[in-house]
């Protein structure tokens, strides 16, 4: 049985759209919970692509970030990072590329997004089911599909 106030593990199994569709949208809806959020990868290059992507993702919108590197880091909303530590005090972790949860205690939810064309991806990915599972955390699964996200498990 999971502890009271556990976070929360959901996996989004990308099948119809890439990392760069599928994550704003995502950190959108985290932002308008009033949470801050966190996007942890192992690829350096990713924080590099992600900072540029989410001021212009979409024409009328952006989502406000900044990487871990940055000097006001602690005060952004959204921090890229691959470290483990959480500056902003982010309630919402977004692990991509394979990233490594580390402690969850601190945050809401952990947000595993994996590409289901990605052999190495699903395989983290099916790692890390089994050891959230372990863990006795809250976990649900969702799966990209033609009229939106649905929770499979």
């Amino acid at each position: 049985m999971a502890e009271v106030g556990a976070c929360e593990v959901w996996f989004y199994h990308l099948e119809r759209t890439g990392l760069d569709q599928a994550l704003p949208e995502l950190l959108e809806k985290t932002l308008q919970r009033g949470w801050k959020a966190i996007v942890r990868t192992p690829v350096a290059d990713r924080i590099d692509h992600l900072d540029g992507w989410l001021w212009r993702y979409r024409d009328d919108s952006f989502l406000p970030h900044a990487p871990a590197s940055e000097p006001e880091a602690a005060r952004q909303p959204i921090l890229l990072t691959s470290d483990m530590e959480n500056l902003n005090g982010a309630d919402a972790l977004f692990l991509i590329d394979g990233a490594e949860p580390g402690d969850l205690s601190g945050y809401q939810r952990c947000v595993v997004v994996f590409d289901g064309a990605d052999e190495d991806q699903l395989r983290a990915a099916r790692a890390q089911w089994t050891s959230v599972k372990a863990r006795g955390l809250p976990m649900s699964y969702w799966k990209q599909q033609a009229r939106g996200w649905e929770k499979q498990a």
